[in-house]
């Protein structure tokens, strides 16, 4: 059955959705090493602490897209699962800023990442299942475009509520009213519990940071309950022939033997584009992990004024990278009509790469103001390649895999960006202690290589213009 093309407006209303759970990741990835760092986790204990989002990446995206794949009820067939990640990922971020112990917020965290893979894996299909080809292109800078939106102001909410709106100034801790109130209960038959919210309610987490998670709570489950309520997904064009489809394929055996099948049987194309995620998403892994403790030694030594200046500064480069991003969906798919979306993605990923090799150059100590004029616009070409990571690799893949198995296929693809995180985390430590002396500025340049490994990995695709 031809699909009917889409008014922008309904594009959006598909995109809105996915801004409320950029903005609920956005806040944990802001947020969360100080959270950890504040309940006791040691420096080296981090990156394993973070683990929590590749793992359930890997897990959880290809189960939830065999699941809607073979969906169909009231709500549709990607919709069920929008609702059901944003109920739990909306409770995960209220409790979040309110952990008392490092289990507390490490268990939030396994909660959090869990249900907005629930919620994100079908986004990706619900493209391709309701845009024509020649549409997919655009729909996808449009996802880009809301994922830039809600990543940029989930990154500055907590600074422009204290610094432009001067809130909560004035405000008491919630933990002392919260603990007061707990003082006043007796604790005899119910220790347990009380031990527990006491130290919840007694952190001394900023109240910005608190209301923070709250706001994100709301924004993720009313951006998604809007999608639910303004796009209708189209049932199966052969009703009876689904039903034998998903007959087939219950019981736990016939499931995972299914997921079996699928990954051996993988597109070629897709193949091909898994050795482009796989490098694309180590090298952005590294520089999320390395930048800003590389940005804060070329400030000064670590530990001093300069250095934490530095750091701080680092954080306005991943806002800006963000923004560039949000201003290249917009140029993406006029770009590909002219070059293919082969070619847009090899050139965004080498504008990336030359970026984030850059950093090598400057020394520490030097001029501040040129290191932060210098740094910020490494952020460009970092944008411009962010922005096609997240537009032309699913666009390419969802031209190249079946309609039925649609939501299968996007969340096998995720495995690709998961492994390459789990990967780095585990085993960059050792190369940059052995091989790099340590040297962030060496962990960013090694993304900006992984990055020409990619843009090299992307020759391989056959792709015409769309």
């Amino acid at each position: 059955m031809e699909k009917q093309r889409l008014s922008i407006l309904k594009i959006i209303n598909m995109s809105i959705g996915f801004m409320g759970i950029q903005f609920g990741w956005g806040l944990q990835m802001a947020n969360m090493s100080a959270i950890y760092s504040y309940l006791g986790a040691k420096p080296d204990q981090i990156p394993i602490l973070w683990l929590a989002a590749p793992l359930t990446g890997l897990i959880v995206q290809p189960i939830i897209g065999q699941m809607s794949d073979n969906t169909w009820c009231r709500l549709g067939r990607r919709r069920p699962y929008f609702l059901i990640g944003a109920i739990l990922a909306s409770i995960a971020l209220f409790g979040m800023p309110y952990s008392g112990t490092l289990i507390m917020a490490a268990s939030f965290l396994w909660i959090l990442d869990t249900s907005v893979n629930i919620s994100m894996e079908p986004f990706r299909a619900f493209v391709a299942d309701l845009l024509p080809e020649d549409q997919r292109t655009l729909g996808y800078s449009v996802q880009t475009l809301f994922v830039s939106v809600g990543a940029v102001t989930a990154s500055a909410f907590p600074w422009l509520l204290t610094n432009v709106f001067h809130f909560g100034a004035h405000q008491t801790n919630v933990g002392a009213s919260g603990a007061a109130t707990l003082h006043s209960m007796s604790p005899a038959h119910h220790t347990y519990i009380y031990n527990l919210f006491h130290e919840a309610f007694a952190n001394k987490l900023p109240y910005i940071i608190k209301f923070s998670f709250h706001f994100g709570a709301v924004i993720f489950i009313v951006c998604v309950l809007y999608t639910i309520f303004t796009v209708k997904e189209n049932p199966p064009a052969d009703m009876e022939a689904f039903r034998k489809l998903k007959e087939k394929a219950a019981g736990l055996g016939s499931f995972f033997k299914e997921i079996g099948s699928g990954i051996v049987n993988m597109p070629e194309t897709m193949r091909k584009l898994a050795w482009v995620q796989f490098f694309t998403w180590m090298g952005l892994f590294l520089m999320w992990i390395y930048f800003g403790i590389a940005v804060g030694h070329l400030f000064g030594k670590t530990g001093s004024e300069a250095y934490l200046n530095g750091v701080e500064w680092a954080g306005m480069c991943f806002a800006c990278y963000n923004l560039v991003s949000l201003i290249y969906s917009f140029l993406m798919p006029g770009i590909a009509k002219k070059i293919t979306r082969k070619w847009t993605h090899i050139i965004s990923l080498l504008i990336g790469s030359v970026c984030m090799i850059a950093v090598l150059f400057p020394s520490t100590g030097g001029s501040i103001l040129f290191l932060k004029i210098f740094t910020i616009s490494l952020m460009v070409g970092i944008g411009i390649a962010w922005g096609s990571t997240l537009t032309m690799p699913y666009a390419i893949l969802s031209s190249h895999i079946p309609e039925k198995k649609m939501g299968f296929y996007m969340g096998v693809f995720n495995f690709f960006i998961t492994i390459p995180q789990i990967i780095s985390a585990v085993g960059f430590g050792w190369l940059m202690l052995h091989l790099f002396n340590n040297n962030r500025q060496w962990g960013v340049a090694c993304g900006g290589i992984c990055w020409i490994i990619a843009a090299i990995m992307m020759l391989r695709i056959k792709e015409s213009k769309k």
